[in-house]
């Protein structure tokens, strides 16, 4: 009994092992799952996304649509990214799609290319008309159309008697790096060349709406749309913020591998390193790295310049995360220590600076935030003692330039950040939660080629305004503290031989 009892205790320990043995047999693969991207976003829900259009359905009217064209496929070896107009509105990140909203039935439909096998084959799947059911559980879009169907489909519309109007944006749509304000230079730059005669792919795009839409008014759909994206809800922020503390840690790890000699595009190698460790899509906007007099040009980039004891650097480079960015600026001098007239002229700018950060409050308009911020400005300049008339002068002139705009009405407080770096929205307006902006003072002394700016990402919440980027040292003993410690880039060098 003893002996069998063993024997059964033996072979169940053996069966075990072989059992256990044979599940750990190698393989070429251990994952089983084809592919894991998504094919949708995990950032916003579908319901964010039906909430967007529900808005624009109540601005448009019942006996309206909206038409919005997507981006197109990508031009070589890139990454295709959505434009911004049309992934706010549906989430879907197809190249080539369209985007009709029926203001009359409030249902959205999606056109999407047919599937193209090879392409899916090489590059992996990709949301085509084949997949409408699953566009529809994944987006919320009520129905999925073919191209076969679209041009067919807007005659049909422009023949109805329940709509009378197409809304469709009417300026460049925006895409990676690429603003509202900076496509609109590229346009005027094409259209001042003779011999570019094509016209911009928006307004090609606007051009055979009329056509097949004939009979119908054609509206600009840009304002609906551009005082939606200026409140932003809080997945939206979510994402801004992370793009904040991406911004941040970069331009603190500029800091700390600045060294005598070393170049901008080294401290930008720094940054991307940062930027695609945590996934980006890409650079929001080329890096902006000034040495010395090369910020007074204050879009000066691509410079090769070695840093020099004795300079300043000025630093203000975002990346595109999940199409949100942020903007964030910071100086500091290259040998790890503010010089006399360093120190003199960065704490004057910075208390004009804070004078403008302590006034922003809810409900108030930026002529309201100004009037309060001047009065502080005057205590700063009596406070300040200037080694120099000329700066003394280019202080006086700078906070009277506050003044005259601010008693003429004519000043904001920043630029909007959001989807885009100077993002959309009037925001010369009562200061409201959801908005998020910048203040970006610029002090100048001519004579020396001296440029003095701060930048800093502002979220109005109900409780008031948060400096989401308080984190990013900004008076001197913190930044002089901060570039004492060890960079990244000397800890790595990679040099490499001509």
């Amino acid at each position: 009994m003893f002996n069998r009892t063993i024997l059964s205790l033996l072979i169940i320990l053996l069966m075990g092992i072989t059992v256990n043995v044979s599940a750990q047999q190698p393989t070429w693969h251990t994952s089983t799952q084809l592919e894991d991207r998504p094919l949708f976003t995990e950032d916003f829900t579908k319901e964010e996304f039906a909430s967007r259009r529900a808005k624009v359905y109540d601005e448009i009217g019942s006996n309206a649509i909206a038409v919005i064209q997507g981006a197109g496929a990508p031009k070589g070896y890139q990454h295709f990214r959505q434009s911004n107009e049309f992934y706010y509105l549906s989430g879907i990140e197809s190249p080539d799609a369209y985007l009709i909203l029926n203001g009359n039935t409030r249902e959205a439909t999606v056109y999407l290319k047919e599937r193209d096998a090879r392409r899916e084959y090489g590059e992996g799947k990709l949301l085509s008309f084949e997949d409408a059911d699953l566009v529809k559980e994944l987006s919320g879009v009520e129905n999925v159309g073919s191209y076969e169907n679209l041009i067919s489909d807007l005659n049909k519309l422009s023949r109805s008697s329940e709509v009378s109007m197409v809304f469709t944006p009417q300026t460049p749509y925006e895409q990676l790096a690429n603003t509202r304000s900076m496509a609109m230079r590229t346009e005027r730059d094409m259209e001042a060349n003779p011999l570019e005669t094509n016209p911009m792919r928006y307004k090609n795009f606007l051009n055979e709406l009329g056509n097949v839409t004939s009979g119908m008014e054609v509206l600009n759909l840009d304002p609906i749309i551009d005082e939606l994206r200026k409140i932003k809800s809080p997945a939206e922020l979510k994402l801004i913020r992370k793009a904040t503390n991406l911004q941040g840690e970069v331009i603190k790890e500029a800091m700390r591998s600045t060294e005598p000699g070393i170049k901008p595009y080294q401290l930008e190698a720094a940054g991307k390193y940062i930027y695609w460790y945590n996934d980006v899509q890409g650079d929001s906007y080329y890096a902006l790295i000034h040495f010395a007099k090369d910020a007074y040009q204050n879009h000066y980039h691509g410079s090769v310049r070695e840093a020099v004891d004795g300079d300043m650097i000025l630093m203000d480079y975002g990346a595109d995360y999940k199409y949100y960015t942020s903007d964030l600026g910071r100086m500091w001098p290259v040998n790890g220590k503010f010089n006399p007239v360093q120190k003199e002229l960065y704490n004057f700018y910075l208390g004009i600076y804070n004078a403008i950060l302590d006034n922003i409050e809810v409900g108030l308009t930026p002529v309201q935030v100004m009037e309060k911020a001047v009065v502080q400005m005057d205590k700063v300049f009596d406070e300040t003692r200037f080694s120099k008339e000329k700066y003394k002068q280019a202080a006086r002139e700078f906070i009277d330039g506050y003044k005259e705009r601010t008693a003429s009405g004519n000043i904001g407080l920043g630029h909007g950040v959001g989807m885009s770096v100077h993002d959309v929205g009037n925001l010369r307006v009562p200061i409201e939660p959801g908005m998020v902006f910048v203040i970006e003072p610029q002090f100048r002394v001519p004579d020396e080629n001296i440029y003095v700016r701060l930048e800093d990402m502002i979220v109005i919440t109900e409780d008031g305004a948060e400096v989401i980027s308080d984190f990013l040292p900004r008076d001197i003993d913190s930044i002089e503290k901060l570039m004492k410690e060890e960079g990244l880039l000397q800890k790595y060098p990679v040099p490499v031989d001509e």
